[in-house]
């Protein structure tokens, strides 16, 4: 079978310069914007030896705090200073629970030595962009996308503040289909800060003139991150995400050198999850993504956290809050 991508329209000026694979300034989620964009959540904070950002929080009842990575997941400028901004934390914080970006430029010994608690929280699909178009998609995808292509267009959106609104309206569909809720129930204020974040990327398919999907990327040092999609119910109908991710790969092979697609939602990786097979089938690999955490304060972590049954939630006493 043969498929062609065809132009793909671009509305506006493009608000984020790009040089190959990443912004002029720090983008995606190593950005201030996108760190400033879960601020509703707590605090955000550089650290200065790595160029990390975490989030702080007031643990609740409590005059302590402990901190998160950015969500979904945490990267540095520079992963070998990482050891000495946790450790001016120590005296700061309980805690601290991280998700390490998979293309980060750590092995797992060095998160050995930062972090009490390393594994392997789930694998991230991943795409090498530098083989051939032919090899990347399955047949099964690649029949869906013939489909799709015939039903819906597919257009770059800039800026992509322009179209926040379709965005919140698809996106409040999905959160109410799948029961989405915490952080990544994402409020409207949160989501128009992270279309103005440096190297975003949107694009959305429309049927006639009715919007009936959009993804949104994060374009960093030659990764594209595929951060969150949406689909009405039309755009379930027409495949429309097939034809989003179509585009979106045919793009960012002049932009980047890899896509990460990210895991399945929830603790388990089940192989028989709608979701997990869509990304497989667009993935020439997988990446593990590390959840790490780390005690800063063991005798009040052990306070905070009496009573509640071990298992595998860090930091422990989070879990009455956050499950």
């Amino acid at each position: 079978m043969s498929l062609t991508c065809g132009k793909i329209r671009s509305y506006g000026g493009s608000e984020n310069i790009l040089v190959r694979g990443r912004a002029l300034s720090p983008a995606g989620y190593l950005s201030a914007a996108y760190a400033e964009s879960l601020s509703e959540y707590g605090s955000p904070r550089r650290l200065p030896s790595s160029g990390g950002w975490v989030i702080e929080r007031t643990i609740p009842g409590t005059e302590h705090r402990d901190a998160m990575g950015c969500y979904p997941l945490f990267t540095c400028e520079d992963w070998q200073g990482l050891p000495d901004d946790l450790e001016q934390l120590a005296d700061q914080l309980i805690s601290i629970a991280v998700v390490a970006d998979p293309f980060g430029g750590y092995n797992p010994a060095l998160l050995a030595q930062c972090f009490d608690l390393v594994t392997s929280f789930k694998p991230h699909f991943v795409t090498d962009l530098s083989r051939p178009v032919s090899s990347l998609v399955s047949k099964n995808h690649k029949r869906h996308v013939s489909k799709a292509l015939r039903q819906v267009e597919v257009e770059r959106c800039e800026p992509a503040l322009a179209f926040l609104d379709e965005w919140v309206t698809l996106y409040a569909f999905l959160r109410e289909r799948h029961g989405i809720r915490g952080i990544s129930a994402f409020s409207r204020q949160a989501f128009a800060r992270q279309l103005a974040v440096p190297g975003l990327v949107m694009f959305r398919a429309r049927a006639g003139a009715v919007t009936v999907g959009i993804n949104l990327w994060y374009l960093d040092r030659g990764v594209a991150y595929y951060h969150l999609g949406a689909s009405s119910p039309e755009g379930y109908r027409l495949h429309a995400s097939y034809a989003l991710f179509w585009h979106a790969l045919n793009f960012f092979r002049s932009e980047a050198q890899w896509l990460d697609l990210g895991g399945v939602p929830g603790l388990e990786d089940d192989s028989s999850s709608g979701l997990r097979q869509f990304k497989a089938g667009w993935a020439t690999g997988t990446r593990p993504a590390y959840f790490c955490g780390k005690i800063f304060e063991p005798e009040i972590y052990r306070q905070l956290s009496d009573g509640i049954e071990a298992g595998t939630f860090f930091p422990a006493y989070r879990a009455k809050y956050e499950l």
